[in-house]
């Protein structure tokens, strides 16, 4: 009589191996150089750092393995992402990191026509080329489709002209996704995306914009002044670049933020570390309920940010909108990162806000969280449109 297979759980297969992917990515991330606390002073991006995570994978997690990517799934790259954010401590590489991931990587393999992903996305993939989109300008932040670069069709191509502002990448970015209005229309209708290899004439960065936070991770002015671009730059469908940045958007929103919950892991063991050693009355300051509860908070807070943006790269990796999930998970993650940051501060007390001990420094990069891919406010605009209201 023919003997059965054992049943086997796919689900609990898939967890060991993306626990152990964890623990590679972790302790990959661990042997980075740590002359972070030096770079953030001057504002100097790594790129030694870069090149590393690059031969990592780590720049091509989602995209497909012919064009170059490791063709993880979306909680998998969520899962790498969480443990480079636990392991590295130059917070500003990893926000980097994600922008060239969600703004470049993301809309050419979603997008991009086969020439344009064979071009492109084996150097972006593998970290030897930089990348960034400009949407973002002076007058249309958080109304990013207000903006009023335009790009003029004419024999052979485009001509793009405007000025964007915020651009993350863009001083050491060798290609942009550049956004521009093609046609007149209402929100998104009208916009068009194209990619523009920098060096590209008429297009130009400023001087780098300087920081409170996240200094590490160089962002500079784009601006496009006559520059001319051929019909093969055009990514996508020509007046429907909106929906080019609203995917991106989804991937971005899903997943930045799992960086910053390795960050909080990070944060919390060295804050139980510190309330065990650190004595004031008589006994560790981790007896007094003021301390315990903080780091309890912290616990908390993780295990609630891991749990909602997996909840969001399930739907998404199960093909499902996670328009809403991702709202969530942003809007609750960047709040909780920026709160349990202050707290190891204040559980570190003085040395807390001595720049020596970096813990200020994470409070600063953990500020921005609420700002970009979408501020709080934002966020909870979505959630509520998603709720009927």
């Amino acid at each position: 009589m023919k003997t059965e297979s054992p049943s086997i759980d796919v689900d609990i297969v898939e967890r060991s191996e993306q626990a152990e992917y964890y623990d590679w990515v972790r302790r990959f991330a661990l042997s980075l150089p740590d002359d972070t606390r030096e770079r953030d002073r001057r504002g100097a991006f790594s790129r030694d750092a870069w090149d590393r995570c690059g031969k990592l994978g780590i720049q091509g997690l989602p995209a497909p393995e012919e064009y170059g990517g490791s063709g993880a799934g979306v909680v998998t790259t969520m899962v790498a992402l969480e443990a480079l954010g636990y392991g590295c401590k130059d917070n500003g590489l990893v926000f980097s990191i994600n922008a060239h991931l969600w703004t470049s990587v993301v809309p050419i393999w979603r997008f991009g026509s086969e020439d344009q992903k064979r071009k492109w996305l084996p150097g972006l993939c593998s970290g030897t080329l930089i990348g960034c989109h400009a949407i973002t300008e002076p007058e249309a932040g958080s109304d990013a489709f207000s903006m009023k670069a335009s790009a003029r069709r004419v024999d052979g191509g485009f001509i793009l002209n405007g000025r964007k502002t915020f651009i993350t990448n863009a001083p050491v970015a060798d290609l942009l996704v550049v956004f521009a209005r093609t046609s007149e229309g209402i929100g998104p209708f009208g916009i068009s995306a194209f990619i523009v290899e920098a060096g590209t004439k008429g297009c130009s960065t400023s001087k780098g914009i300087d920081k409170m936070g996240l200094r590490t991770s160089p962002m500079s002015e784009v601006l496009l002044d006559d520059c001319f671009v051929d019909e093969s730059s055009l990514l996508g469908r020509i007046g429907r670049g909106g929906d080019i940045f609203q995917e991106s958007m989804r991937w971005e929103r899903a997943c930045i933020m799992s960086s910053q919950v390795g960050v909080m892991q990070r944060t919390m063991e060295r804050c139980i570390d510190y309330a065990k050693q650190r004595h004031q009355f008589g006994k560790p300051i981790g007896q007094f309920e003021s301390i315990a509860d903080k780091v309890a908070n912290m616990k908390i807070a993780i295990d609630a940010s891991r749990a909602l943006i997996q909840t969001a790269g399930r739907r998404m990796d199960d093909g499902d909108d996670a328009t809403l999930e991702a709202a969530v998970a942003k809007a609750f993650v960047s709040e909780a990162a920026l709160r349990a940051q202050l707290d190891a501060v204040q559980i570190h007390g003085g040395y807390g806000f001595m720049t020596e001990f970096e813990l200020e420094r994470s409070l600063r990069d953990a500020v921005g969280g609420t700002i970009y891919s979408g501020t709080s406010e934002i966020q909870r605009r979505i959630i509520a449109r998603s709720l009927g209201l």
